[in-house]
C-alpha cells in the first residue's frame, strides 16, 4: 500500500511538473520551432547516377559500416576467455539471442535472429548516432544580418530514422520476410487458412455460420497485416523526428543557454533510442511468432 502511495505521488507530481514545464514554456517553445524547425524532406547532398544521396542515407551509411568494422574487429581473434570488444560484442549477441528465444522460442529464434538483432543494433546506433553534436547543426546555410546567428540550410548529416524513407524501408522488408517465413511455416494453403479459416470445433448449420464469419475477419485481418508496414515506420519515425525537433527547438530557444537547455532532453533521447529500438524488434518478432506458431501444444516459454 505504500509503494502504490509513493508511486501516485511521483506520479501526480511528474504530471503537474509536466503540466508547468508545458505552460511556461510553450511559446518560446512554439517560436524556436517556427525559426529553425527541422524538415521532414531529407536534404539531398549530391548524385550517383539517377540516385540522390540524402545526408540522412550518408549517416546510415556511416553506421552501417562502423557496426561491421566494430564486429569484424571483435570477431578477429576469438579468445576462449573473451575480454574488450569481444567481450561486449557476445555479451550483446548472446543477450539478444536468450532475450528473443524466451518469447518466440528455441525453433524460430534460430531461423530469423540474424533479422531481429540486425535491426535491433542497427536502430540502436542509428538513434545514437543522431544525437551527436554536430548531427544536423553542420552544413551550408547563411548567416541572419541582424542578430549575426548562422543558420544552416542544408545540414551534411541528418539522423537517419528521422527520414520516414528509411524508417519504411527496413519495414518493408521485415513485410517481404514475414511473408516467406509465414509460407515456410505453414505452406501457401496453410497461410491462407490461418487468415480465412475458422477457428474452434464446430459442426453443422454453426460451422457454415463460423466459416462466413472468419472469411469476413480475414479480410480485416489482412488490412491489418497489409498496415503493419506503416505503423512501424510512422512509430519509428515520428518518435526520432519529435525528438530531433525537440533538441533543435531547445537549442534556440535562448540562444545564450543553447548549450544547457538541450542537456537534460539529450539523456531522455537516449533512452528513447533504445526504447524505440526495441519496440520494434519485439513487434517485428512477435508478429512473426503469431503467424508462426500454428501447432497446438506448442508453448513459448516466458
Amino acid at each position: 500500500m505504500l509503494r502504490h502511495r509513493c508511486f501516485l505521488g511521483v506520479k501526480s507530481a511528474l504530471t503537474a511538473l509536466t503540466v508547468f514545464v508545458c505552460l511556461t514554456l510553450a511559446p518560446a517553445l512554439m517560436a524556436a520551432e517556427t525559426e529553425e524547425s527541422l524538415p521532414l524532406k531529407a536534404t539531398g547532398l549530391f548524385q550517383i547516377g539517377k540516385l540522390t544521396v540524402t545526408n540522412s542515407m550518408l549517416v546510415s551509411w556511416i553506421v552501417a559500416i562502423a557496426v561491421i568494422l566494430f564486429a569484424q574487429m571483435a570477431t578477429r581473434n576469438i579468445k576462449t576467455v573473451p575480454s574488450g570488444a569481444q567481450n561486449f560484442w557476445e555479451w550483446l549477441v548472446e543477450s539478444l539471442y536468450n532475450f528473443l528465444e524466451s518469447i518466440i522460442g528455441r525453433d524460430l529464434v534460430k531461423k530469423t535472429f540474424w533479422f531481429f538483432a540486425t535491426i535491433f543494433i542497427f536502430i540502436l546506433f542509428t538513434n545514437w548516432v543522431g544525437l551527436i553534436p554536430g548531427v544536423g547543426t553542420i552544413g551550408w546555410g547563411h548567416r541572419d544580418p541582424t542578430t549575426g546567428i548562422f543558420h544552416v540550410d542544408r545540414p551534411l548529416l541528418r539522423g537517419a530514422n528521422a527520414d520516414l524513407n528509411m524508417t519504411f524501408a527496413m519495414a518493408a522488408v521485415f513485410f517481404v520476410l514475414w511473408i516467406i517465413w509465414a509460407i515456410q511455416a505453414n505452406g501457401v494453403g496453410g497461410f491462407l487458412l490461418h487468415i480465412f479459416g475458422p477457428k474452434g470445433e464446430t459442426s453443422g448449420f454453426l460451422k457454415v455460420v463460423m466459416v462466413v464469419i472468419f472469411f469476413m475477419v480475414g479480410w480485416l485481418e489482412v488490412v491489418s497485416i497489409l498496415f503493419r508496414p506503416i505503423s512501424l515506420s510512422f512509430r519509428l519515425f515520428g518518435n526520432v523526428y519529435a525528438g530531433e525537433s525537440i533538441l533543435g527547438a531547445m537549442s534556440n530557444m535562448v540562444p545564450a543557454l543553447s548549450w544547457l537547455l538541450p542537456i537534460p532532453f539529450y539523456f531522455m533521447e537516449v533512452l528513447v533510442g533504445l526504447v524505440q529500438a526495441m519496440v520494434f524488434m519485439l513487434l517485428t518478432a512477435v508478429f512473426t511468432l503469431l503467424i508462426a506458431q500454428h501447432q497446438p501444444g506448442h508453448e513459448v516459454h516466458h
